[in-house]
């Protein structure tokens, strides 16, 4: 067994807790990950045989490990990186991330993140099912198919047919609260804030963090510190807020001032103009 793997992700995991627990997260979510970094420290067995034997459900039959942490161990043997803990330290690129995929070059990586908001590889997945991924340029059927088998590849497993199921997740209302919500404390300064890597060369932690949770779902809410977001001068403006529900299932949006059309000067988060739109209409009615 090599007992470095678990040693390594245990760490990680306990790295997550104390990150979370200095960002105000919910402290039943710190114990979960240093309840599972203790479980991963103790095995008897590598995490790495154990997602090559049995695969994730291997992991998740675990104690303490559910399915969102059992997806990050997934993340760290397969890639040796973990997107959320990059997130939480501000130093995720996610345009290298996505490069380690085959087919997908700087230009490519760099509409992927920018245009679609994505920086993750099971982010990537669902966009490649989904439609997202060949609305861009330069993504044929040929290169589409390309990034699909190498990505079931990486991360272990055959065509995802559901990578749209459930893609919607919280409603509009809830994602319009916590943009309000994250928006308010960073302008008040009551927030935790990190040091992106990216476009930050002074190294300052100016990127205000919220951790909060709302009718079942988590939340994580940051600026976006997007290259598109920096040359439009709207990194203030617009909000990425990654969620998972107690199932772990987990997606993100972006909230932006909407800049034309009936919505013009309102909140609305990117791709469900339509929900907001009838949103907004209930509420002026109400």
């Amino acid at each position: 067994m090599d007992t470095n793997v678990n040693q390594q992700v245990a760490r990680k995991l306990d790295e997550a807790a104390e990150l979370l627990a200095q960002q105000g997260a919910n402290p039943f979510r710190v114990s979960a990950y240093r309840n599972a970094a203790n479980t991963v420290e103790k095995l008897d067995r590598s995490v790495a045989d154990i997602l090559d034997e049995q695969g994730l459900e291997g992991l998740i039959e675990l104690p303490t490990i559910g399915k969102g942490i059992a997806s990050a161990i997934r993340e760290l043997v397969t890639s040796g990186r973990w997107s959320q803990l990059e997130r939480m330290r501000g130093t995720l690129d996610p345009e290298a991330l996505l490069q380690t995929v085959p087919n997908v070059g700087p230009v490519l990586a760099a509409h992927i993140h920018d245009e679609l908001h994505i920086d993750t590889l099971e982010q990537l997945e669902a966009a490649a099912w989904d439609g997202r991924l060949e609305g861009l340029p330069g993504v044929g059927e040929r290169k589409l198919q390309g990034i699909r088998a190498a990505l079931a590849s990486m991360l272990g497993r055959a065509r995802r047919r559901d990578a749209g199921r459930g893609a919607n997740g919280p409603d509009v209302e809830l994602l319009l609260h916590v943009d309000q919500k994250y928006r308010r404390a960073a302008e008040a300064g009551t927030l935790p804030t990190i040091a992106p890597r990216r476009f930050n060369p002074s190294g300052e932690a100016w990127l205000p963090i919220l951790h909060t949770e709302h009718r079942g779902w988590h939340f994580t809410a940051l600026f976006s510190n997007t290259a598109r977001a920096h040359e439009l001068d709207r990194v203030r403006d617009w909000v990425v807020i990654y969620f998972y529900d107690d199932s772990h299932e987990e997606g993100q949006h972006t909230v932006v001032t909407e800049t034309r059309g009936p919505l013009t000067g309102q909140r609305v988060v990117r791709g469900r103009e339509t929900e907001c739109r009838a949103w907004y209409q209930r509420a002026v009615a109400g």
